[in-house]
């Protein structure tokens, strides 16, 4: 994929109307290449929940632009007619909390979206298995979520995010319940998948220890952003 996984240009979100009108964002503008990881901060109440929701297309923006890989997906109004689909199929999400499904195992959890987008169980399965090799969990393949640690949980939680392929990931508060290490080795993981699958992501977080390690940065104050070069190594 050429260009940009995400851009977003001019976007703003305007609750309720009149006296009471709220404007949670305010001519937001992002962009993240393929392949990059960009980390998004900022207090509670900046609208950091606010425009993930309308970049996982679970909101929808008062105003503005946003293009996905190639294709234009918002211009003040949907261009997609299948948002189910297209939060399926092309934009992967990765949580504070793991939330993979009790009674799967761990293969069928993270081959399940691509079951539903239609592809074929044994390929489903295939790709699963190869994600899960790929983030060292692979030997965990036939457990239960119950018996993962949380470092391993939130592996499996990022091979499902994976797993249809999106063009771009959106991580919120990926580390948040994770010690040091454990935090580290995740954004390692991410710049690693990004890298491997081309993948566009953007981690929501409040994690001090993980800030250092990304290269762009965009703050997110009173509904507007402000893009900064983080320190990470080259």
């Amino acid at each position: 994929m050429d260009g940009f996984g995400i851009r977003i240009e001019g976007l703003s979100k305007r609750y309720g109307e009149g006296d009471t009108a709220v404007d949670a964002l305010k001519d937001v503008n992002m962009t993240v290449a393929p392949g990059e990881v960009v980390g998004l901060i900022g207090p509670s109440g900046s609208g950091k929940s606010t425009l993930l929701k309308c970049l996982g297309a679970v909101i929808e923006p008062t105003t503005g632009k946003m293009t996905l890989g190639d294709e234009v997906i918002y211009d003040n109004g949907w261009k997609i007619p299948d948002l189910r689909a297209l939060r399926r199929d092309r934009i992967g999400f990765v949580f504070q909390a793991p939330y993979l499904i009790p009674f799967l195992d761990v293969i069928d959890n993270v081959a399940l979206l691509p079951m539903l987008a239609g592809r074929p169980n044994g390929e489903s399965r295939k790709r699963a298995l190869e994600l899960l090799e790929a983030l060292d969990v692979g030997h965990r393949a036939k457990a239960q979520p119950s018996q993962l640690s949380g470092g391993e949980q939130q592996r499996v939680a990022i091979a499902r995010a994976l797993a249809n392929q999106p063009p771009v990931i959106l991580a919120d508060e990926p580390t948040a319940p994770l010690d040091s290490e454990r935090a580290l080795s995740v954004v390692r993981i991410l710049n690693q998948m990004a890298q491997q699958f081309n993948t566009a992501i953007i981690v929501v977080t409040h994690d001090e220890k993980i800030i250092p390690t990304f290269k762009r940065i965009y703050h997110i104050r009173d509904g507007k952003t402000f893009e900064e070069k983080g320190q990470a190594p080259s």
